[in-house]
């Protein structure tokens, strides 16, 4: 993940804009699943972030020329909890911020974040998804998106393959059966393991 050092700053810097204003984060997505299960190569970064209504305009002023982002479309995303990117203009490396559901399996997802340090240099912990956050994410999309991205599939199984035993079962079970996805988790378990 720290191969593209460039992608890196951006991440950090949206998050250093996210910290100073005082907005909780997770970065999830495939930095997530990459870093708690195998390396994906992808060209932009996922982000939760609480809700941050009255901070749009002080957010959006935190970035130089050098980003671009839609005051907007940040309003829009706070009003519908929805989603709005970041684009880092001489990497095109975009930054999509998602605004926190208001369900509380992504409630849970916040609260159980946790600090990673990267091997950047910096020693700043970033704070991630938890892994058993990341594969009931991604096996939610997976089921969105009709069964069909091979990506999140393959995502699903490197976590489950790297974590293994590490992984809460339980919270895991609950959960998927939430969000109707446990019949994937079952075929996630069963392909994890063979």
């Amino acid at each position: 993940m720290t191969e593209n050092f460039e992608n890196l700053q951006v991440v950090q810097q949206v998050i250093e804009v996210l910290t100073k204003l005082d907005i909780p984060y997770a970065v999830g997505g495939s930095w997530a699943s990459s870093l708690q299960g195998k390396f994906r190569f992808t060209h932009d970064a996922d982000i939760t972030a609480e809700p941050f209504p009255g901070k749009e305009a002080a957010f959006c002023a935190a970035f130089g020329d050098e980003y671009y982002l839609s005051i907007l479309a940040v309003q829009d995303a706070m009003r519908r909890r929805a989603s709005f990117n970041i684009i880092h203009l001489p990497t095109t490396f975009k930054v999509d911020v998602f605004v926190r559901k208001d369900r509380a399996f992504d409630e849970s997802a916040m609260r159980r974040r946790r600090p990673e340090r990267l091997k950047d240099g910096s020693g700043h912990p970033i704070l991630f998804v938890s892994p058993e956050d990341i594969i009931l994410f991604k096996l939610e999309w997976y089921r969105l998106g009709d069964e069909s991205s091979q990506r999140q599939w393959a995502d699903v199984l490197g976590v489950f393959e790297v974590q293994g035993d590490r992984l809460d079962q339980g919270y895991l079970d609950h959960w998927a059966g939430v969000l109707k996805v446990a019949d994937l988790l079952a075929k996630a378990r069963r392909e994890s393991r063979s």
